[in-house]
């Protein structure tokens, strides 16, 4: 007897239950029921190999724009404990950038003021709903068995969200992926950091996936592209996503909850 999809056995006519006891029972069984032939899928749209435009245009030799390929920095003043990524501490990396950057963080007209601001109430007797870090994730992003940290924290009054990838070389923390935008959400898969952002076209959102590249020692920019989200009508900006203090307990997690955003 054959399972039937419920978990019972399926009754067959006697003359196939017969037929499955010979040798050729896969071709007599293909008269008991379906014949299950070959069925066309329609005509095949005709191969077009890719015409390459203006041949006799010079070749670039270098890019026009710096975008930051490759981030491999050693973050200063940040303690890795035993070579553990899982005991440094989130709160101070950031601080570390936000010392490192004062032209984007320091005075009143700065872009992400607000951001430094709110790093006060990220210690245990602040307000850690007010904390711009957000609860860090630990997954193993190069292959090599130890886990790579990836943080995000908001970049505030400007309502976007940074996103950082860090390892530990040689006992210093390492910063290998950098990137901040209006992020609706972050994703990790396999060796690869997946980040989402709403698009102005209605319907569409901006997907970029980064993966890490041995041969750079760094996350590299492998994917951008812009996809289709199903909702025609428009887009809902995503609402904000609570921050954590350093002193609650990180995670591991595919995913980090979305942030404010805005493009």
């Amino acid at each position: 007897m054959l399972p039937s999809r419920r978990g019972r056995p399926a009754r067959l006519p006697a003359a196939c239950a017969l037929l499955l006891a010979t040798a050729a029972a896969s071709a007599a069984l293909a008269g008991c029921g379906d014949t299950g032939g070959l069925r066309s899928a329609g005509a095949t749209p005709t191969a077009v190999s890719p015409a390459r435009l203006w041949p006799d245009l010079t070749p670039a030799s270098s890019p026009a724009y710096d975008i930051g390929e490759v981030d491999h920095e050693v973050v200063e003043g940040v303690a890795v404990p035993d070579g553990d990524i899982r005991r440094a501490d989130p709160v101070a990396a950031v601080r570390a950038e936000i010392a490192a950057h004062p032209d984007d963080y320091a005075g009143d007209k700065a872009p992400y003021r607000e951001t430094a601001r709110r790093m006060r109430d990220c210690g245990a007797a602040g307000e850690s709903a007010r904390c711009p870090v957000l609860r860090p994730y630990y997954r193993d992003l190069t292959g090599d068995g130890r886990p790579e940290l990836t943080l995000g924290f908001r970049l505030l009054p400007a309502k976007m969200t940074a996103v950082r990838v860090y390892g530990v070389e040689k006992g210093r923390l390492v910063r290998v992926m950098s990137y901040e935008d209006a992020v609706s959400a972050v994703e990790l898969a396999g060796r690869s950091v997946i980040v989402r952002s709403p698009s102005e076209v209605a319907g569409y959102e901006y997907r970029l996936q980064w993966t890490w590249d041995p041969d750079q020692d760094a996350m590299l920019l492998t994917h951008d592209e812009m996809l289709r989200t199903g909702d025609a009508a428009g887009t809902e900006r995503p609402s904000p996503s609570p921050s954590v203090s350093p002193s609650a307990s990180p995670s591991a997690s595919p995913s980090v909850s979305p942030s404010a955003s805005t493009r």
